[in-house]
């Protein structure tokens, strides 16, 4: 009867109490192991195996001289059945390994790890195995944090790579910590390992439980820990089957890992958390066919390990938590260079590919030499190990990670020629190389205590990367892409029920707060504290943070009391940036008193209620205003920076001799929504006569925003959209014509704002209205200016050879920003334009933007250049993710059924990120064919999500971000959308991850 029981119904108590199990079936098996080993030790299958299994966890019989006689050999190397099915079903997917016998032995491919039972001295019989029912993922609570109760100070790895598995003992000095009372257990984190054995100080053996999440050593009723002890632990893993591509896993012609946020618990067993920070000393070893052998820190050893194979070993002398380990294993290319530091010490520096893209690396070891400079030169802050590694992955769930002295790149973010790189492309590599360099700083020597604080150091090395990128190009272009990204994905999450503070209060999956919250959002927090204490006070209390905490895991507030101790400020108030979500509405009014010749301004805030947080406080925030004079368009006042802690106040300027016109925010000094009361005449003349440049550009996005939303009533209300103002009409034929020193800036000026920013100010969202709305805009600016377009066109088409310079960069992009205006004419004559620009390109930026703009018009033009593009890139993944993003973002009635058909392209894969997001992802975005009133485009992404959730549900759940605004649509959009989120929800076996974003956006 209890062969016919459930296993998880017979409890570990119950089992103890049932020993008088069937003997004779346990000396038969006994007999016919030692039978079989005796006659044949090169048997290819003995076939006991599953059925030892059965019995070791069916009973546990201590007093049979046969099994104890046994169990060294049969017993000495666990194995991790799964329980929850019939044998047969165990045996379905079986892999084979070396037997303490010698003979191979099948062993079920499972992550679930039965619960065993050791005695200190030799190995005793194991118990039953408890089974890990399905739960439902647990939230997390920043207020719960707890230091550990053990910490690890220092890990031996040893990781050998087999093909189709992979063995990694980890050798950890522990220290319980002086809090931790004796008896207390030990729990360190594992996901889908199977687990061979464990030690502590070599010879003694402990009781210990694996389930599916944890291992757990010691504890009540079994061995006491010691307050300083070795454990030494071998699982084994398969890389080549690691979809989630997180912990270790293979991607092409390499093995590569990804530890943060909880991968590293996916390689082995681990106090997997921040404030866990120990040093390193890891042996690499791998077949010689897999020459490149690389892990975090210097190589001290390397050599021959016998029957073909190599080894390399690595230390790094700086402690560092587990998400931050890394290793490499493959068959790479690479470039080489070095770098003298400011004190005198030479850096190897290697960057690796897959040897076809080899020569794409150039632009990458450029980056990286600039940042290691400006980071010496801006921030006094020097490389600390003699080599320094770039490896770029072609399957990467993120844009790149910071190891330590071994970073791993996404190809996107690493490769870089111009036939296959943009402008754009060649700008964010260079700016992401120098984030992650940067991080050996901000997020290494000194990293977050807890993943609640992720935005110490994401938030500050954004804001660092975008000063680098500043420093390299333009300061005005920088601020205005950083601005336009915030307002186009940051405010929407703001908006939404994922709404959270950069500092979030909880999570499920900490993978789904890699968010532009917490990152651009953060970084302007940063930028915050710069600009309320000023550079060099800045640069003082930076000094003193890395200076205090080097080698620790700290917290936020941590980063505030140094800029507090440096500026001798109380910065208290300003800790609400980091508690408070919602996006803040900032409201100013002007008066003008000509007889007192003062100005007054006043300036009040609010912030609309998020999740959770119904009632807001007033901020800490910088405000930084100038004054124009309408007389002569000279600036009266120059930058003010006013300091706004309360829900209102008013600030006078005195001296004002003449009526100014009010330049508020400049510089984008707070991350908020700014209301204020303008004609439309004074924002044409501060796009003219404004000092700051973003203040220039801001304005005549005011009022390109004011006459879009003009349209779109119009067109909601049934009526035609109105003619384009004249005033508006000759501030861009001004901006157009006119001679400025920088051509990125100026074509910036000319772009519209996106759809996604422009529903920001839309109580409820109708795509279709505002995309024709939009697009009458548009149309009607170029027939408007088209004799000044095409002039501009021609001027700019010098046929020139690409290079990557400032003006060269700005040249084209107003270039092809013109020729976006001639193709919006619809004639036959600009759709030829466009056809001649793509076919004359001599850079993948003017190819793509013409091929931008022919794939929303339909004919043999659209249809040759598609055609021609993809066989142009022979193959090349970065320039064939291009060609599916360009017709996942066509404005045709077509294009879900195109995306359709093109999941079914050989070339698309669901198993690969950069693949996903450049069609499912880009499609998402598509606003107004994505949210069409038949809900075919929800049905179409939610099937799509269901099917990733099981292969990488990182990328599953950020997926669902088209659906996070649901509640913001009409009745009718909102009810197919909530159809689908619940279809994701009733999903069998859901991630946490989908999970998590799902359940929160139905609420």
């Amino acid at each position: 009867r209890e062969d016919n029981m459930p296993l998880a119904e017979v409890q570990p108590r119950e089992r103890s109490r049932r020993r008088t199990f069937s003997f004779a079936r346990t000396a038969f098996a006994v007999l016919s192991i030692s039978a079989a080993a005796l006659v044949s030790l090169k048997c290819e299958q003995l076939g006991i195996s599953s059925t030892m299994l059965y019995l070791r966890s069916a009973a546990r019989i201590r007093s049979a001289p046969a099994i104890k006689a046994a169990r060294p050999a049969l017993f000495s190397r666990t194995t991790t059945p799964n329980f929850a099915k019939s044998e047969l079903k165990a045996r379905s997917s079986l892999s084979m390994e070396q037997s303490p016998f010698g003979v191979v032995r099948q062993r079920p491919s499972t992550s679930f790890v039965p619960k065993f039972s050791h005695r200190r001295r030799g190995l005793a019989s194991a118990s039953a195995s408890t089974l890990v029912e399905t739960k439902k993922p647990v939230e997390k609570f920043r207020k719960d944090y707890t230091p550990p109760p053990y910490w690890v100070t220092d890990v031996n790895l040893d990781i050998n790579v087999f093909d189709g598995r992979t063995r990694v003992v980890s050798k950890l000095q522990v220290e319980r910590d002086p809090n931790t009372p004796p008896g207390t257990p030990m729990v360190l984190d594992g996901e889908d390992l199977r687990l061979i054995s464990v030690k502590i100080d070599n010879d003694n053996i402990v009781d210990y439980k694996a389930d599916k999440s944890t291992l757990t050593l010691g504890g009540k009723g079994s061995l006491m820990l010691p307050s300083k002890f070795e454990i030494e632990i071998v699982v084994e893993i398969v890389p080549e089957a690691n979809t989630q591509l997180s912990g270790f896993y293979k991607s092409g012609s390499m093995y590569c890992s990804q530890c943060e946020a909880e991968g590293f618990r996916r390689i082995t067993y681990h106090l997997d958390r921040p404030d866990v920070m120990a040093k390193y000393k890891v042996r690499v070893e791998a077949d010689k066919s897999w020459p490149v052998l690389l892990s975090n820190g210097n190589m001290i050893e390397t050599g021959d390990a016998g029957e073909g194979r190599h080894f390399a070993v690595f230390e790094d002398p700086y402690p560092k938590p587990s998400y931050l380990f890394a290793a490499v294993v493959g068959k790479l290319g690479k470039i080489t260079d070095t770098f003298t530091t400011a004190s005198g010490r030479e850096v190897e520096l290697n960057v690796f590919s897959e040897p076809e893209n080899v020569d794409a690396l150039n632009h990458a070891m450029e980056s990286l030499k600039k940042s290691m400079k400006w980071d010496e030169e801006r921030w006094g802050r020097e490389y600390d190990l003699d080599v320094y590694h770039i490896v770029a992955v072609n399957d990467f769930n993120m844009g790149a990670m910071e190891n330590k002295g071994l970073n791993i790149f996404n190809t996107a973010l690493t490769l870089a020629k111009p036939d296959t790189a943009t402008d754009t492309d060649y700008m964010r590599i260079e700016g992401v190389i120098g984030h992650e360099y940067f991080h050996n700083w901000s997020g290494n020597r000194v990293t977050c205590r807890d993943w609640f604080q992720l935005t110490l150091k994401e938030g500050l090395t954004v804001f660092r990367d975008q000063e680098f990128s500043a420093d390299m190009w333009s300061h005005a272009v920088k601020r205005i892409e950083e601005v336009r990204g915030l307002r186009g994905r940051q405010f929407q999450e703001d908006a939404g029920p994922m709404a959270h503070p950069i500092r979030p209060e909880s999570y499920i999956a900490m993978d789904n707060f890699y968010t532009a919250t917490v990152y651009t959002k953060g970084a302007e927090v940063i930028r915050m504290y710069h600009t309320l204490l000023g550079e060099k006070t800045f640069r003082k209390g930076m000094d003193l943070y890395f200076s205090r905490h080097d080698g620790s895991a700290v917290t936020c507030d941590d980063f505030r009391q140094a800029m507090a101790d440096a500026s001798g400020r109380d910065l208290s108030q300003f800790e609400r940036w980091y508690t408070q979500a919602g996006t803040p509405v900032l409201t100013a009014e002007g008066v003008y008193h000509a007889d007192k010749k003062t100005y007054e301004l006043t300036l009040s805030q609010s912030c609309p209620p998020t999740p959770g947080q119904p009632k807001k406080e007033p901020f800490h925030m910088p405000v930084k205003v100038g004054l124009i004079g309408k007389q002569k368009g000279k600036e009266i006042v120059p930058d003010k920076l006013c300091e706004l802690t309360e829900e209102k106040q008013t600030f006078v300027f005195k001296g004002v001799n003449q009526p100014p016109v009010l330049s508020v925010l400049r510089g984008y000094s707070a991350p908020v929504k700014l209301e204020m009361e303008q004609s439309d005449e004074d924002l044409a003349f501060l796009m003219s006569h404004d000092t700051d440049a973003f203040n220039k550009w801001e304005a005549g996005q005011r009022l390109m925003t004011n006459i879009l939303l003009d349209a779109h009533d119009k067109i909601s209300n049934g009526e035609d959209a109105p003619p384009l103002p004249s005033n508006f009409v000759e501030a861009v034929r001004s901006v157009l014509t006119g001679s400025v020193n920088d051509m990125q800036l100026q074509a910036l000026m000319l772009v519209l704002p996106d759809e996604q920013t422009l529903s920001g100010n839309l109580k409820v969202i109708d795509p279709e209205v505002l995309h024709k709305a939009r697009v009458h805009v548009k149309d009607s600016l170029a027939k408007a200016l088209e004799k000044e377009f095409r002039d501009k066109y021609s001027e700019l088409s010098t046929g020139a050879p690409y290079e990557l310079t400032a003006e060269a960069v700005g040249r084209r992009k107003l270039r092809n920003l013109c020729l976006s205006y001639i193709v919006s004419l619809k004639s036959q004559g600009s759709i030829s334009v466009a056809d001649e620009h793509y076919k004359s390109a001599n850079s993948m930026t003017d190819k793509l933007a013409a091929l931008a703009e022919l794939v929303s018009l339909p004919g043999g033009e659209r249809d040759s250049a598609l055609k021609s593009f993809y066989e142009d890139a022979k193959g090349d993944a970065l320039v064939i993710n291009k060609w599916f993003s360009l017709q996942a973002m066509a404005s045709t009635p077509d294009t879900l059924e195109n995306v359709k058909k093109l999941t079914q392209h050989p070339a698309f894969t669901l198993k690969n990120p950069n693949r996903v997001r450049s069609l499912l992802g880009v499609f998402g975005g598509n606003m107004h064919i994505f949210h069409a009133d038949d809900g075919k485009g929800y049905e179409f992404l939610a099937d799509k999500i269901i099917e990733l959730d099981s292969l990488n549900p990182q990328i599953a759940a950020r997926l669902l971000g088209p659906f996070g605004l649901w509640k913001r649509y009409d009745e009718g959009r909102q009810n197919l959308m909530k159809k689908q989120l619940k279809k994701v929800l009733a999903k069998d076996g859901l991630s946490a991850d989908t999970f998590e974003v799902a359940s929160r956006y139905v609420q």
